[in-house]
């Protein structure tokens, strides 16, 4: 080849080698063939290697954030707070207390299509993810773009650990220690314990926050009481419970949440959850109208303070109570309540001028507290406590500042039968035994001197049978009574049957017979319930059962063993029948229920008691005497502009209309007194029975308590050579007290007289 071929075959390599468009002469402008410009740095090796740097960076960063988010300890303060629930004996709820409307539920009292619904619309791979789902996460801010709500972008496990650790806030941060804390929770949590607490943290509206508050809001039942449909209403409104609500919601909230509702239930079929054929007939169920949160109106807070009371007694502390969570049903009746609270109202409240102060001063004094039991079972069925919270905080039902009076008589009796206590002349005591009814007399053997004066000063003679001086509530019958029985034998029989050891209990004081120490309308229920469940002791409850799922309650025995034998507790109802049919309590008479009670007023008129029961029913009735804002005890003379108001007068009316509403439509019964025994008679009855216009309707005047004079009823006065069988030995007379006689006190300005 001659150098000018050779020189042309190099000419025609070259072309080949340059770049298409691109001249020979063009080689300097380029650089020499070499890449120019930005496009050396967009290479597929670089941008590889630059997305697999960052890969690498962001795991790097995710595997930081792991370990250097720790999952918390503590949940957050809102998460735990519960409300306590109070519940009336059918199960309906009275109250809610606390400031957060919860109640903590297991997962078995939550059906299982209900929590299927909500992991329908919430989460549908929940029992398969790792606690948080990109995809969903992805699919959530996709969503949110088209403004779609049929799905959110986190899991139900990453919506536990917001509700139950962190906060509702929306920052980046907070998201990601949620994801993390998600992926932390799910490995060492139960699938459904992480389920159960979603449930239970949710804010579902109308202040309900946990399934179980949201049934109750929504649709007046337990949460173990719903059904798919209220379910998946419940799961679709917690999206946003204010607009979702249908009773309050406008066009577009109403047709979202159906269209939610109907995610939730076609979800459930897609999942294989539910048959396609019941789906076509499900139907979104309206929500009841929202209703005020039960609250401590009229008597409930009394009956809460009551409640509260005996948790207390039985170790739970108040601080126990007051972290909340706890579900107390009470023995009350909601029929029988309504029914003492509209007794008082009719007879007391009704009657008074609390805002006349110039011509009814006495009114705005004048407070009421009662106490109804079963005797069979010890439960308390309806409580009185006053006007409300609002105008007093504590309950009359439970005041134990107030005398009882004369009610206490009958205590003395069951002691000195229970005793086989004789009189001062070797006789025993029985409701036949005779004693002397002379006012003002002072008593023998004891070393306190003791002169009570009667009712109005009345004598009743030399010869009065106790059944009379019961009748007619007799103080020195009952002042030399106690004497002759020993006041340290009838203080154990007081504390036996139900009473407290509180200050006002003197050992050797006579002056005890008259109720002088303090109680409240419990205690007095506590003494006459055991009267009549034939003695065995009754301790009045209020609390049927009380549940926590942190927590436990055991409920006190209500019913004991004999607190009395049960010769002695008849023996002492026959007398008290006596007291309605043809005494002082003879305005609660009626034939629509057999009666025994008892009347009580103590010091100066400052507190009257009516303490009455029928076979069915024990009803202790108080009214007390307070100048308002105050603690002072003021006289109950002049309510509601009459005279004075003694147990036989209003505590007597109010017990009366009452026990006819509470037993009105029940079969009432006759007291089984077969083991009473009223012991020989001492003497001839002294007078014939009263005439029936004497025992119907006394007025609240102290005049108007029957005479002494009027004799019990044939049945009371049944006679027997066989005296009452002592159950106990009586006690040691106290030692005599040295040093002079004390001087005889002057009579005080008035004696309890029933």
């Amino acid at each position: 080849m001659g150098r000018a071929e050779a020189r042309r075959a190099q000419q025609q390599r070259g072309a080949r080698r340059a770049p298409s468009g691109r001249a020979e002469g063009t080689k300097g402008k380029g650089g020499g063939g070499k890449r120019s410009g930005i496009r050396r740095f967009f290479t597929w090796r670089k941008i590889l290697g630059t997305f697999l740097g960052l890969l690498l960076a962001l795991m790097a960063a995710a595997i930081i954030l792991y370990f250097s988010v720790n999952e918390p300890t503590d949940p957050n303060k809102q998460a735990t707070l519960q409300s306590n629930t109070y519940r009336y004996s059918d199960g309906t709820i009275m109250a809610r207390t606390g400031d957060m409307n919860r109640e903590i539920v297991p997962i078995d009292k939550i059906p299982e299509d209900v929590r299927t619904a909500f992991i329908a619309i919430e989460n549908k791979s929940f029992y398969k993810d790792r606690g948080i789902d990109l995809m969903g996460v992805g699919r959530g801010l996709f969503n949110t773009v088209r403004g779609k709500g049929t799905a959110g972008g986190s899991t139900i496990t990453q919506q536990y650990v917001k509700n139950y650790y962190l906060t509702q806030d929306q920052s980046a941060t907070r998201k990601l220690r949620e994801l993390v804390i998600a992926l932390k929770v799910d490995r060492r949590m139960e699938k459904d314990d992480i389920l159960v607490g979603y449930l239970n943290t949710n804010f579902y509206g109308r202040n309900a926050y946990g399934i179980q508050a949201a049934a109750q809001a929504f649709y007046g039942v337990d949460s173990d009481k719903l059904t798919l449909e209220q379910g998946a209403y419940l799961a679709s409104v917690i999206q946003a419970p204010s607009q979702y609500d249908l009773a309050t919601a406008g066009p577009n909230g109403t047709r979202l949440v159906n269209i939610r509702f109907n995610a939730v239930l076609d979800n459930m079929v897609e999942m294989g959850k539910l048959d396609p054929a019941k789906r076509k007939a499900m139907t979104l169920p309206p929500p009841i109208k929202p209703k005020p949160r039960p609250g401590m109106e009229g008597q409930k807070g009394y009956l809460i303070q009551a409640a509260n009371e005996e948790m207390n007694e039985q170790k739970i502390q108040d601080a126990d109570i007051a972290a909340g969570g706890w579900n107390i049903v009470l023995n009350i009746d909601p029929k029988k309540q309504a029914a003492l609270e509209a007794a008082v109202n009719d007879e007391l409240e009704s009657k008074l001028d609390r805002k006349d102060t110039k011509n009814r001063p006495v009114d705005q004094s004048v407070q009421a507290g009662a106490t109804s039991v079963d005797p069979k079972t010890g439960a308390i069925v309806a409580m009185y406590g006053g006007q409300g919270l609002a105008q007093k905080d504590q309950s009359n039902a439970l005041r134990t500042d107030y005398q009882p009076g004369s009610t206490f008589k009958p205590i003395v009796l069951a002691s000195a039968l229970e005793n086989g206590s004789k009189t001062q002349d070797g006789k025993p005591i029985t409701p036949n035994a005779l004693y002397d009814g002379t006012s003002k007399r002072q008593v023998v053997g004891s070393p306190i001197p003791f002169n009570p004066q009667n009712q109005d000063d009345k004598d009743y003679g030399k010869e009065i049978t106790v059944q009379d001086a019961t009748n007619s509530s007799v103080n020195s019958v009952y002042a030399q009574m106690i004497v002759d029985v020993k006041p340290p034998a009838v203080k154990k029989t007081a504390l036996a049957l139900g009473m407290k050891h509180r200050n006002g209990w003197a050992e050797d004081d006579p002056s005890m017979t008259l109720g002088t120490m303090g109680a409240n309308t419990v205690e007095m229920s506590a003494v006459y319930a055991s009267f009549a469940n034939h003695g065995k002791k009754v301790t009045p409850t209020i609390i049927k059962s009380a549940e926590h799922r942190e927590g436990e309650f055991t409920p006190r025995q209500p019913v004991g063993g004999q607190a009395i034998s049960r010769q002695t507790a008849d023996t002492v109802t026959k007398v008290l029948t006596g007291v309605v049919n043809d005494g002082s309590g003879s305005k609660v008479k009626s034939s629509a229920y057999e009666a025994a009670g008892k009347t009580g007023t103590a010091e100066e008129n400052k507190a009257a008691w009516f303490t009455g029961y029928t076979p069915e029913l024990v009803t202790i009735v108080a009214m007390f005497g307070e100048e308002p804002g105050t603690y002072k005890q003021v006289t109950l003379t002049g309510t509601a502009g009459g005279g004075r108001a003694g147990g036989s007068s209003f505590p007597a009316e109010i017990w009366k209309a009452y026990t006819l509403a509470a037993l009105k439509g029940a079969k009432t019964g006759k007291f089984d007194l077969s083991e009473a025994e009223m012991g020989a008679s001492q003497a001839p009855s002294r007078s014939a029975s009263p005439s029936p216009s004497a025992s119907t309707s006394p007025t609240p005047s102290a005049s108007s308590q029957p005479p002494a004079s009027q004799s019990p009823t044939p049945t009371q006065s049944q006679t027997s050579s066989k005296p009452p069988t002592p159950t106990t030995s009586a006690p040691s007379p106290s030692p005599t007290k040295t040093g002079p006689k004390p001087p005889d006190p002057p009579p005080p300005p008035f004696f309890p007289e029933s």
